[in-house]
């Protein structure tokens, strides 16, 4: 007579239950993001928040929060008065010029026949020609991505939801971390849920914090740098190395790109530029972003590079920006797990005399 294995049932049903619960979550994806999004801001003001909270007289936790949504408002609205209108004014400049300049590049003034100068421009002249052709990709693929966020940004739904679902969050954070910690029972699962909820926290707040730190650093850098050492266009060059920093890995690479056409066709100094680009980004990469980071996020570049390609298949640019966090979550569950099993299996239970 033909017998069910319980085991081996058990563990179809638990896998035919993951399955289901990926592609609900595949299918939920967008709505997920969102509330993603919400809780990074929320760990982005809470800080602020917590300072409010504190020094406030009136000991209300919804009016340390109404006051740190009003000055981060504020910010918001006087970064864009003073810094939008430059970029949007350089933008309009570049898209005018950059034809002109991409012609008179591929085309310059040659030497006499036979000279250095003339056989150095000979050599270079076929680079020039192909960076030339790809850069209109390099603008176009630029473009693609400008309108995709633009497209995004312009859901003003999302734009209300995410702040009132950050409200939230800093709200009622606790309340909520409380009753996730009661789903499981005293003892040593509960032990290891509170350590892993404490590793999340930590993971996400310095993530984001660290991430927008990170982006502002890039902005200000280059925009100074380029203004020094003649790159035209230095603000609108070093918004787009600021937001693509959001981007791990491809982002800056993207960037760096773009940045070095525009100095090419320009007649900037490329090499001074180029040699700038490498050293901030070691800096930054292996000093900075580390450093700001913490022990949360270890994950080899090409994991990175892995999760980036990945999550763009899977959810375009949310995909990209939440690659990084989804691996290094997956990192933290598996070390804390492993941990866990480990100290079950070391315990005086379960030592044979």
């Amino acid at each position: 007579m033909l017998g069910i294995d319980r085991r081996a049932a058990r563990y179809a049903w638990t896998v035919a239950l993951t399955v289901l619960l990926l592609y609900l979550v595949y299918l939920l994806r967008k709505t997920i993001f969102v509330f993603i999004v919400a809780l990074l801001f929320a760990y982005l003001l809470s800080p602020l928040v917590n300072l409010l909270d504190r020094v406030l007289p009136i000991r209300a936790r919804a009016a340390a929060l109404a006051l740190a949504y009003i000055i981060f408002v504020g910010a918001v609205a006087f970064i864009g008065a003073q810094i939008g209108s430059r970029v949007v004014e350089q933008a309009n400049t570049l898209v005018k010029a950059f034809p002109a300049m991409l012609k008179n590049w591929q085309n310059p003034s040659p030497g006499p026949h036979g000279t250095i100068d003339s056989l150095k421009e000979q050599a270079v002249s076929s680079v020039r020609n192909e960076i030339a052709s790809r850069s209109g990709d390099i603008f176009a693929m630029a473009s693609q991505a400008g309108l995709k966020v633009i497209g995004v940004a312009s859901d003003l739904i999302y734009v209300v939801i995410i702040p009132i679902l950050a409200f939230f969050f800093l709200k009622d954070g606790a309340v909520i971390t409380q009753h996730l910690r009661e789903i499981v029972n005293d003892g040593p699962r509960r032990a290891l849920v509170d350590d892993v909820m404490a590793d999340i926290h930590l993971l996400l707040a310095h993530y984001v914090r660290a991430l927008v730190f990170l982006c502002l650093a890039v902005f200000g850098m280059y925009s100074i740098v380029f203004a020094i050492i003649g790159v035209p266009f230095p603000v609108l060059l070093g918004t787009v190395g600021g937001l693509l920093e959001f981007i791990p890995m491809i982002g800056p690479m993207v960037a760096g790109a773009v940045i070095l056409i525009v100095a090419g066709v320009s007649g900037a100094p490329v090499l001074s530029t180029l040699v700038f680009l490498l050293a901030y980004r070691m800096l930054q990469d292996y000093v900075v972003s580390p450093h700001l980071m913490g022990r949360g996020i270890q994950l080899h570049p090409v994991l990175i590079m892995f999760g980036v390609f990945a999550g763009a298949e899977l959810a375009g640019i949310a995909g990209t920006f939440l690659s990084v966090p989804v691996l290094a979550l997956v990192r933290v569950l598996y070390i804390r797990f492993r941990k866990a099993r480990l100290a079950t299996r070391l315990s005086p239970e379960h030592v044979r005399i």
